[in-house]
C-alpha cells in the first residue's frame, strides 16, 4: 500500500500542475476514469511462457491481468494545434506474466504523455477522435519499481461535447529487467469541462460564434464593426455602414448596386453597365464614350463612323473616301460604258515592232491618255491581253504577248494605276485582228487590248 499512496500523490501533483495552456477549444480539461488490463505476453519473445511480438494481442482471457473495478484514472488538458497533455494513474493484480502463473502481485503506475489528435491529419470526424501519444512513467511491481517510455494508439468516441468512450491501447517500455516491457490496454469514461472567453466579450467561446473575435451578446459573440446591425461575418462591407438588402453595403447613387461593385459610384447606372449610364444606349458608357449623346460603335470609342464624301459609305468601308460612289462599288464611283469604249479605242492604237516588246513612241500619249481614266476609278479592275503577229514559232510568240501585256502593265503603273487593279496576260498568235499575209495586216495583230473586269 506505500506504492499506491505513492503513486497517487504523484498523480494529483500533476492534476494540480495548470500552467499548461488551454482537451479542445471549447473544453480544455478532460478527466477519465475506467479500467486497465496488463498483458505481458506478446512482448518478450525470448522469454519462457512469452509470444513473439504481437502474438495473442487480443487474447484477453489467458492473458490479460484485470480487477473488476475501477483502476485507472486520467487528467488532461489542451496545449495547442491537436496537442495536449495528459497524466495517468492506475492499479492492478497481476496473476499472469504470459503464460507463467505468480502470486498476486500488486501493480501501478504513473505516466504523463503528450497526444496528438488525429483529426488534424484525416480531418475532423466528429464522434470519432482518434490519437496518438508518447511519454514516460514509472511502474511498480510489488517491490520493483522502473521508469517507462510509453507510446500509445487510442480514440475517443464522443456521445455529445462533454462525454465519451475512451479506449487505449498503449506500449509501455521497461528499464528493470525484474519488470519485463508489456502493453496496457484500457477503456473508459471522457469527460470534458473548462469552457473558455478566448476573445473576452463574456461570451465563452462553446456559446460564441466568433471566439477568437471581441463582439456583442446580442450577435452571438460576433462583432458589427460598422453599427449597421449586420455582423461582420455576414457583411459584404463590415467597415462601412450600408444596407441589409445589400448585404451591409452602401449604394450612394441609389441604382440598387453596391458601392464596391458599382464602377460608377456617384452615377445613377444600370446592373448589365456595372452602375454606370449609358445616356445614348449605345453599350458604350458615358466615361468611356466620345461622344455619350450620340450612339455609336464601341470599336469607334461611341461615335458614329464618318462618312467624308457623304455617299453612304462609312469611310472605314469606303475605298474612295473623297469621291461619292455607291455602296455596291464599295464607295467608290463606277467606270461608264463611255470610258470603258474610250479605253478599248485608245489601246487599239499601243502597237509594238516585230519581235519585241518596247512599246512604240506613238503608242505612249494613247496610254498616258488610258492611264488618266484608269485612276478616276480605284475599285475598277482590268485585264491587259497581248497578242503577236504569226511571225516566228508559237512558243516564242507565246512569250512575246506576255512581256507586251506586261510592258503595258508597267508603263500604267509608272503612271500611277494601281498594280493591284490590272492583271497581264500573253494569248500569243490567237484571235488576230486582220491578216498576218501582208505587213499591214501584221502590225495590226502585235497589240495589247483592255477589258474591264469588274
Amino acid at each position: 500500500m506505500k506504492h499506491l499512496k505513492l503513486a497517487f500523490m504523484a498523480l494529483l501533483l500533476v492534476i494540480g500542475f495548470t500552467n499548461i495552456n488551454a482537451q479542445d477549444n471549447n473544453n480544455p480539461w478532460a478527466i477519465g476514469f475506467g479500467v486497465n488490463a496488463v498483458d505481458f505476453y506478446p512482448t518478450n519473445p525470448g522469454l519462457a511462457g512469452h509470444g513473439s511480438w504481437f502474438n495473442e494481442f487480443g487474447n484477453a482471457s489467458d492473458h490479460y491481468n484485470m480487477i473488476p473495478a475501477i483502476s485507472k484514472l486520467t487528467v488532461g488538458k489542451y496545449l495547442a494545434d491537436g496537442f495536449s497533455f495528459e497524466a495517468a494513474g492506475a492499479i492492478n493484480k497481476i496473476s499472469e506474466v504470459g503464460d507463467n502463473s505468480v502470486s498476486d502481485l500488486s501493480y501501478f503506475s504513473l505516466d504523463g504523455a503528450v497526444k496528438y489528435d488525429l483529426n488534424n491529419v484525416v480531418g475532423n470526424t466528429a464522434w470519432f477522435d482518434p490519437y496518438v501519444s508518447v511519454g514516460g512513467g514509472y511502474t511498480w511491481l510489488d517491490n520493483w519499481g522502473t521508469g517507462t517510455f510509453n507510446g500509445a494508439l487510442g480514440a475517443n468516441f464522443w456521445f455529445n461535447d462533454n462525454i465519451g468512450l475512451n479506449i487505449e491501447s498503449k506500449y509501455k517500455h521497461t528499464f528493470e529487467s525484474n519488470i519485463v516491457q508489456h502493453f496496457q490496454h484500457s477503456a473508459g469514461v471522457m469527460i470534458k469541462f473548462g469552457g473558455t472567453d478566448t476573445d473576452g466579450d463574456k461570451v465563452f467561446d462553446k456559446d460564441d460564434a466568433c471566439p477568437d473575435v471581441f463582439g456583442l451578446a446580442e450577435f452571438n459573440g460576433c462583432p458589427d464593426s460598422d453599427n449597421d446591425g449586420i455582423v461582420d461575418s455576414k457583411d459584404a462591407c463590415p467597415t462601412v455602414a450600408g444596407l441589409a438588402a445589400l448585404n451591409g453595403c452602401p449604394d450612394a447613387d441609389g441604382d440598387g448596386i453596391t458601392d464596391k461593385d458599382d464602377a460608377c459610384p456617384n452615377e445613377k447606372g444600370t446592373k448589365e453597365n456595372n452602375g454606370c449610364p449609358d445616356t445614348d444606349g449605345d453599350t458604350v458608357v458615358d466615361k468611356f464614350d466620345a461622344c455619350p449623346t450620340v450612339a455609336g460603335p464601341a470599336a469607334n470609342k461611341g461615335c458614329p463612323w464618318p462618312d467624308t464624301d457623304g455617299d453612304g459609305v462609312v469611310d472605314k468601308e469606303d475605298n474612295c473616301i473623297d469621291v461619292a460612289g455607291p455602296v455596291s462599288n464599295n464607295g467608290c464611283p463606277e467606270i461608264t460604258k463611255v470610258e470603258v469604249a474610250k479605253l478599248e479605242e485608245l489601246f487599239k492604237t499601243v502597237y509594238f515592232d516585230t519581235g519585241k516588246t518596247t512599246l512604240k513612241k506613238e503608242s505612249l500619249t494613247q496610254l498616258d491618255e488610258a492611264s488618266q481614266i484608269m485612276t478616276k476609278y480605284k475599285s475598277a479592275k482590268f485585264a491587259i491581253e497581248g497578242y503577236t503577229d504569226s511571225v516566228g514559232g508559237p512558243k516564242l510568240n507565246l512569250e512575246l504577248s506576255e512581256g507586251r501585256a506586261n510592258s503595258v502593265k508597267e508603263y500604267l503603273v509608272s503612271k500611277g494605276v494601281s498594280a493591284s487593279n490590272l492583271n497581264a496576260k500573253g494569248f500569243g498568235e490567237e484571235n488576230p485582228i486582220a491578216t498576218n499575209m501582208n505587213k499591214a495586216g501584221r502590225a495590226k495583230n502585235r497589240r495589247v487590248e483592255v477589258k474591264l473586269v469588274n
